[in-house]
């Protein structure tokens, strides 16, 4: 049986739902919660940008595109989404990260990502 980390957000805090439309996270549960099983960490909380969605289609991981087999409709502009935290790093690296919603973002994203660096990015 797979078990969630706790939801606790880089605050320390409990981890706020990120978003039910589209539903997202690794659970489909509207949270960017994690276990040990999520080996892409979908844990940091965005929101999603035109330059982003271009930016991760060019490497191979196309959002915006529905897939009606895993009943995924595609992202836009505009919507939330639960990012892999080494996705996010990689958009970061080539100047195309997204902004993030630090409430909504996983504890374990830390692992990855420095703290202050997310706080530059951070949106309410």
């Amino acid at each position: 049986m797979i078990k969630k980390s706790n939801s606790i957000n880089v605050f320390n805090k409990p981890l706020v739902d990120c978003c039910n439309d589209p539903l997202t996270g690794f659970f489909r549960d509207g949270q960017c919660n994690t276990c040990k099983e999520d080996f892409g960490m979908h844990t940091v909380c965005v929101l999603i940008t035109e330059d982003f969605l271009l930016f991760s289609k060019s490497v191979g991981n196309d959002l915006s595109t529905p897939n009606t087999m895993h009943n995924f409709k595609g992202l836009k502009p505009g919507d939330k989404w639960c990012l892999c935290a080494s996705r996010w790093k990689q958009a970061h690296d080539a100047g195309f990260a997204p902004p993030v919603f630090l409430e909504s973002t996983h504890l374990d994203t830390l692992k990855i990502i420095e703290f202050n660096l997310l706080q530059q990015f951070a949106i309410n």
